[in-house]
């Protein structure tokens, strides 16, 4: 029986990388999630051993200014290791088919039933799956997807890094979507026949913010790239108004889906449980804005 060099974990089928020689438990063989010397060796300038989009490739790319994977191995390659960025893509770009695209080009009113329809998830149609994609993505506005971009931009490298691209764009959509459905289920049971549409990124970017704080609490983040905290006291004050906003003004209080922030903070820190178990580790320091009314959640208008 070995041990694994990253973890510490017996493993009775170790596993050696054959780039760098040590040894390693199933989840620490791959050179990317024991961060391998070996990477910044590696050549392969035509890209034949890369598949894309698959996370068990080795590979060692570039990495632009703004943190976005340049690697080899074709097209589908870029995905990898870059889902974040292309996550805040497409919120742009959903954002701009939302108030110009749609009622300009297409002429479907802004806020009328069938610009709902297209672009939040709601207590009319709650079986309406695509809905509970597209609004993961659109929002209710432009300091609302402002404030969403911002925090994803600086969480969601650090998460995807840790997982994997494959990983990171379940934890994202399924996160999303699943925060979304409990603020619309749970109105639809304790509001009858009220039609309420909830859109935005904040339940998926709650889970991220939830398996950064279990992998690593003490991450000190700054609120407005000014005022130091450790991650979990950001956390902490984060789920206490979210909860205490709930139970003093329901679960939409303020135009703002407080239970899909719940959600998607629980289902977050479940996950980062799990990942902590199995050995993953974060980085140490991170600087970020965030805040404001409606910023860390789905918008209800």
């Amino acid at each position: 029986m070995a041990q694994c060099d990253e973890c510490g974990q017996h493993e009775n089928m170790p596993y050696k990388c054959r780039m760098c020689g040590r040894t390693f438990c199933g989840d620490h063989r791959l050179p990317e999630n024991h961060s391998c010397p070996g990477l910044n060796e590696w050549n392969d300038p035509e890209g034949v051993f890369d598949s894309g989009f698959d996370d068990s490739v080795n590979q060692q790319g570039r990495s632009s200014s703004f943190g976005i994977n340049t690697g080899t191995g074709g097209p589908l390659a870029y995905f990898r290791g870059n889902m974040t960025f292309v996550f805040l893509g497409l919120m742009w770009l959903t954002f701009i088919f939302q108030y110009g695209i749609a009622p300009l080009v297409l002429g479907i009113p802004t806020n009328s039933l069938e610009w709902f329809n297209l672009f939040t998830l709601n207590t009319a149609n709650p079986f309406y799956v695509w809905t509970w994609v597209t609004s993961v993505f659109a929002h209710g506005g432009f300091g609302h997807i402002a404030i969403n971009s911002i925090v994803l931009y600086f969480f969601g490298p650090l998460v995807e890094r840790r997982v994997g691209s494959k990983k990171f764009t379940v934890l994202f959509l399924v996160t999303g979507a699943l925060a979304g459905l409990a603020q619309v289920w749970a109105t639809i049971l304790t509001e009858p026949g009220v039609f309420v549409p909830v859109l935005g990124a904040s339940g998926a970017i709650a889970a991220i913010m939830g398996v950064m704080t279990v992998l690593n609490p003490n991450l000190r983040i700054y609120i407005y790239f000014i005022l130091p905290m450790p991650l979990w006291i950001a956390t902490l004050l984060f789920a206490i108004y979210s909860a205490f906003t709930s139970v003093i003004g329901g679960i939409g209080a303020g135009g703002v889906a407080q239970l899909a922030h719940l959600t998607g903070l629980g289902l977050g820190l479940l996950y980062g449980a799990k990942l902590k178990r199995d050995g993953e580790r974060a980085p140490q320091e991170l600087q970020f804005g965030g805040g404001g009314r409606g910023g860390m959640g789905g918008r209800r208008f």
